[in-house]
């Protein structure tokens, strides 16, 4: 006769020892060499006075915690060697917790604390509504299910703790002191429904140290002093120890091995506006530092652009892309260069030069009526006031064509104005005798200034180039000097070299001509865009960084306030990722509502500013940089107090406030 194999029980608990301390403090047995074994179905009473170690055995069996030494199987395997997420999800999948504080969320609604454990299961968002509803209807609390926690009485609260230990089957309940904050008529009925559960096939191991409650169990345990001092036996049923490993009928059949990626963000993100909203206060001072962190970057940003821009502008106005280029003997010796009209047309060709403006100019006597002057007769083309970055504030410039047809046109600088046109604030269509010559006024040049150790351009008056050889200059067979605008500052040295190979060539290879360039003035230019880069980097960094630490703090404080509820979910399924996700996705919510917030403030001060005549320029590039810097910053700094959050031990979590 072949003997059957032994069947292997649900729980073994092999000389499992626990201590707490050591090192620097005494360390303190709580458990000695405990053996048991429970099997599928059973209901079982652990009993024992306060200290006696009966609930540090129900975190054992609940995998809450680990024993110093000896062995727990589980179904014939030794958890010792079950990581951090296999525990949890054996917690998830097996067992239910039923605790003496009921250890429901506080912010959760009735319904949603029954729902966590299949949140964590990966169960989809319909089914586990209708499975908790379910529930909630078998235990009579579906009327309450969109209450809180504290709007229920204590039984009610027991009984939501019950529904929630059953959502994911519920295979083994755990119930520590289920009846001990609860009035008799309370105890009662949560005890008449553990009898059911276990009728029903579930395995209840029950916690108390009331021997009458331990009576309503078909076996009951005594511990004293961390051991095992009496054992009633085995009260299963045969046929439910049978029947019962399996637990089919138990299990939700949309049950997933883990949650979801986008299921766990949508609950994180949840659960993280409540949290917020909760503490309305310490979020609005947190965001408070994010949106001034933002909007500062933003609208330094933007200050800094338009006075660079402003800057550049006015440093344009003295030549940074400018070079200066006239005839010379060649240093080899020999006759002094000619420029030609055709050698400026080939050096206008060039793609690395924007203009070229040959240049006359002279002290001639000017006339009008009975008022003469000595004046500088500045005779160029057309390209001047692009040369110059400078505006013509009344009337216009010459055209080239009116260069062309040697049209006898005078521009005026605006001290010249006030020279010749002192009783005349409209002086366009009006006569100057420039020399020998009449010139037609068609306009006036806006307020300049002179450049340092220059003449003053206010003074001067500005004809054709053309005009001014036939009409003013008849000796000059070439211009003084001609003004070569480059592409860019950048392109400046390059359009040298280029404007250098280009008239030796067609000189015959003789370098009779010189190019000077504002080197000085690209050096300055190129020094204030660095320092305003500079500055304006490090105003971001401090500002950001500075948003970043307030996100850290307030995230250890939350963290600190919820320990709790973090023992909670990991005690209902809540893996170590999932833990670190939420509070994570918690510091980015803030950090991007702050963001956000911190672009339209920004907007609205620059709206204001640029209204108050301060140069302004918003950069996308800028807004986005600012706003995704600020997002990483919360989220580099969120992640220390999340890991923290994520690596707190279960039972010590449970026990936190």
């Amino acid at each position: 006769m072949v003997t059957p194999p032994e069947a292997v029980p649900l729980i073994e608990l092999r000389h499992v020892r626990k201590h707490y301390g050591g090192g620097a403090q005494p360390a303190v047995e709580v458990l000695h060499g405990v053996s048991l074994k429970i099997e599928a179905g059973e209901f079982v009473a652990l009993v024992g006075a306060s200290g006696s170690g009966k609930s540090t055995l129900m975190n054992l069996l609940g995998c809450l915690d680990r024993p110093s030494s000896g062995a727990y199987l589980f179904e014939g395997e030794d958890v010792a060697g079950f990581d951090a997420d296999r525990l949890a999800a054996l917690r998830r999948d097996t067992f239910g917790f039923v605790f003496q504080g009921y250890h429901l969320i506080t912010r959760e609604s009735v319904r949603e604390n029954v729902e966590m454990p299949a949140l964590y299961a990966g169960m989809p968002a319909a089914q586990r509504t209708e499975r908790a509803l379910q529930l909630l209807e078998r235990l009579g609390l579906q009327a309450r299910q969109d209450y809180r926690p504290h709007q229920l009485s204590g039984g009610q609260q027991q009984r939501v703790s019950i529904a929630r230990a059953l959502m994911n089957g519920g295979r083994i309940i755990l119930a520590d002191e289920p009846t001990g904050a609860l009035d008799s008529k309370s105890g009662a009925e949560v005890l008449a429904l553990l009898r059911e559960l276990a009728a029903a096939g579930h395995t209840v191991i029950l916690i108390t140290h009331d021997r009458d409650v331990a009576a309503q169990a078909q076996r009951v345990v005594q511990i004293h002093d961390g051991h095992v001092v009496a054992d009633s036996g085995n009260g299963v049923d045969e046929n439910t120890a049978i029947a019962a490993p399996h637990h089919a009928h138990m299990r939700p059949a949309a049950l997933h091995r883990t949650a979801s990626n986008t299921a766990g963000l949508t609950e994180s993100l949840r659960s993280s506006w409540r949290g917020m909203r909760a503490s309305r206060v310490r979020t609005s001072l947190t965001l408070l530092g994010i949106v001034i962190g933002v909007a500062s970057v933003i609208v330094m940003l933007a200050v800094g652009e338009g006075a660079r821009r402003r800057v550049i502008e006015q440093m344009g106005t003295l030549g940074t892309a400018i070079m200066y280029m006239g005839s010379s003997a060649p240093a080899t010796g020999g006759p002094r260069g000619e420029l030609t009209p055709e050698d400026l047309e080939a050096v206008a060709e060039l793609p690395s030069i924007r203009r070229v403006m040959p240049v006359i100019g002279n002290e001639v006597t000017v006339r009008r009526g009975s008022v003469d002057r000595e004046v500088y007769v500045f005779a160029a083309n057309q390209e001047m006031p692009a040369v110059h970055h400078w505006k013509v504030a009344q009337g216009r410039y010459y055209s080239e064509a009116e260069d062309r047809d040697l049209a006898p046109l005078v521009v005026l600088g605006h001290k010249a104005r006030e020279h010749f046109f002192a009783d005349d604030p409209h002086p366009l269509g009006k006569q100057l005798l420039i020399g020998s010559s009449p010139f037609e006024v068609v306009g006036v040049m806006a307020e300049r200034g002179a450049d340092s150790g220059a003449q003053d351009y206010d003074q001067m008056v500005f004809i054709p180039y053309r005009s001014g050889r036939a009409r003013v200059y008849q000796a000059m067979t070439q211009p003084d000097y001609v003004v070569l605008e480059a592409a860019s500052p950048a392109d400046v040295v390059p359009a040298e070299a280029a404007v250098r190979r280009l008239l030796t060539a067609r000189h015959g290879g003789r370098e009779d001509f010189a190019i000077g360039n504002a080197a000085a003035r690209l050096q300055a230019e190129s020094a204030t865009r660095r320092s305003l880069s500079v500055m304006l980097g490090l105003v971001a960094a401090v500002s950001l960084v500075v948003g970043g630490i307030g996100v850290m703090n307030v995230m250890l404080m939350t963290v600190r306030e919820r320990t709790r509820e973090i023992g909670i979910r990991m005690a209902v399924g809540a893996r170590r990722a999932d833990i670190q996700r939420q509070f994570l996705a918690e510091s980015a919510l803030m950090t991007v509502l702050g963001g956000v917030a911190g672009v339209l403030v920004s907007l609205v001060i620059g709206t204001a500013l640029v209204l108050s005549g301060v140069a302004v320029v918003f950069s996308i590039a800028a807004i986005l940089g600012a706003f995704a810097f600020a997002v990483v910053t919360g989220v580099v700094f969120g992640w220390m107090p999340a890991r923290s959050a994520a690596r707190l031990d279960p039972v010590v979590a449970l026990v936190g406030e």
